[in-house]
């Protein structure tokens, strides 16, 4: 528990400086200092909590009884899933609830001494210019550099995505399981007989080339977006889809 011997911060500055060394500490426990830090949390003992402190240092300890605490509280029994995940899924974890207190902290910190518009901004730019903490831990620390890569990659597979619509007479069905890259060429002309025949699982109305179609990964038919509630932009984010049959099938299972 942190008896916050350390000066308060006051300004942008000072706030953005306290969540750096708390930042390190935390960063700390969970790299260099894992081991420790394992041994520390003992599943025998109470809830305890990782703090991080603004000198760079980090601690486990119980939370403060004071309540409600002067400070926003790290997560709370952090000891007890230790031996029930895999340790770097636990770290992890730990790692996204440190991530959330220490903008907690931060933010506390902005509330208190009246942070306007700007200078809220102006802390969440500073705080977003480092790695997060399970960015860190997980070793995807340079991944916010790196996004203009997986970026252009998705603008590739919706143009070809496109040039292969535009070949089905402006089809908007998309199967969303992709097809690996040797066998696609061939399977094209054999999707496209797919569709042309295809009826819709849920209404019965035949395939039409206006209107946007999805097809269900586990039995294979075809279904308007609008009958099973998926948009064109909903699929983007899907990575296999289960029509609403096949999924109560597997909820009854």
């Amino acid at each position: 528990m942190e008896g916050n011997p350390h000066p308060v911060p006051r300004t942008v500055e000072e706030v953005f400086s306290d969540f750096r060394g708390r930042r390190a500490g935390l960063i700390k426990a969970l790299t260099s200092d894992v081991q420790k830090f394992y041994q520390e949390c003992d599943p025998e003992k109470e809830n305890l909590c990782l703090y991080g402190l603004p000198n760079e240092a980090w601690e486990v300890n119980l939370p403060v009884e004071e309540v409600p605490p002067e400070l926003p509280e790290p997560a709370l029994g952090i000891n007890f899933a230790r031996d029930g995940m895999q340790e770097k899924d636990w770290l992890s974890l730990v790692a996204v609830h440190s991530d959330s207190w220490l903008l907690a902290v931060a933010f506390y910190f902005g509330a208190r001494f009246g942070f306007g518009k700007n200078e809220r901004k102006r802390l969440f730019q500073m705080i977003n210019d480092l790695p997060t903490i399970f960015e860190v831990v997980t070793g995807n620390a340079k991944q916010p550099k790196d996004q203009s890569a997986p970026h252009n990659n998705s603008s590739k597979n919706k143009s070809s995505g496109k040039s292969r619509q535009s070949e089905l007479p402006q089809s908007k069905g998309v199967k969303m399981s992709p097809l690996p890259k040797e066998e696609e060429e061939s399977g094209e002309e054999e999707e496209e007989d797919d569709e042309q025949g295809a009826t819709c699982g849920a209404c019965g109305d035949n395939y039409g080339a206006d209107e946007f179609w999805i097809c269900c990964d586990v039995c294979e038919r075809w279904f308007h977006g609008k009958c099973v509630k998926i948009t064109p932009a909903k699929a983007e984010h899907i990575k296999q889809y289960k029509c609403p049959g096949c999924s109560s099938k597997r909820a009854r299972v």
